[in-house]
């Protein structure tokens, strides 16, 4: 039991044991890396067979990252989960603006959520960008909305919102409607802490963990 005193001997055991969880879907290495972390974070290998991805998904968001996208998050929750170092080694950047006093303000006059107006307030600062959402549905409908009706063309949606009000269909609309390519876990299982292990998921395809500072194809 001496592995239990090292991290990475205790990631990579609990990366085989979830292995046989997934063998049955037919993943790509890159994939098998999202599907394996998301389900490390939640404990639950139930989520195998839950996660949805769009063709090309997991693809696409690590051309993103590779390219210095930034992320804009619907709650501080999925920021603060997000490896910053290995974001910054690749160029990007990591936003959330629901708790700026101006956003209250607009959620206020417009009589809608906060996560709502936050999401708006980013614009077409959105293309090319990875949106990722661990909580509020509101937030995704309107992500959703900004992309069929405001034309805005983000390179991935992580949508993942929990909870039993809302997040279920918000995700259903996600996969039914399929605005650009997306990552999400249908029913109303998800948060933050899955949304982030998502995004850090896709980065490790990209940066060493061990040393944040080297990416592949870069010095």
């Amino acid at each position: 039991m001496d592995f239990i005193k090292n991290p990475r001997a205790i990631e990579e055991k609990s990366m085989d044991l979830i292995d046989p969880f997934i063998s049955d879907i037919d993943l790509t290495p890159e994939e098998v890396t999202v599907y394996s972390r998301m389900i490390h974070a939640s404990g639950d290998v139930d989520y195998g067979h839950l996660i949805r991805t769009s063709e090309g998904a997991v693809e696409a968001g690590i051309k993103a990252l590779a390219g210095g996208c930034n992320i804009y998050c619907d709650v501080n929750m999925v920021k603060a989960g997000i490896n910053k170092r290995a974001l910054s080694a690749l160029g990007g950047e990591v936003f959330c603006r629901v708790a700026d006093p101006e956003i209250a303000r607009i959620a206020k006059e417009k009589n809608i959520a906060r996560s709502m107006a936050a999401m708006n307030s980013f614009g077409t600062d959105l293309n090319g960008s990875i949106i990722a959402v661990g909580n509020a549905p509101t937030a995704l409908y309107e992500a959703i909305r900004m992309v069929e009706e405001d034309g805005i063309r983000p390179a991935l949606i992580i949508g993942i919102p929990v909870g039993f009000v809302g997040a279920a269909d918000s995700k259903e609309q996600l996969v039914r409607r399929a605005p650009c390519p997306y990552i999400t876990v249908r029913g109303t299982k998800g948060g933050s802490s899955i949304v982030a292990s998502c995004v850090n998921a896709l980065m490790y395809n990209l940066v060493k963990r061990d040393n944040m500072l080297y990416v592949q194809g870069k010095k």
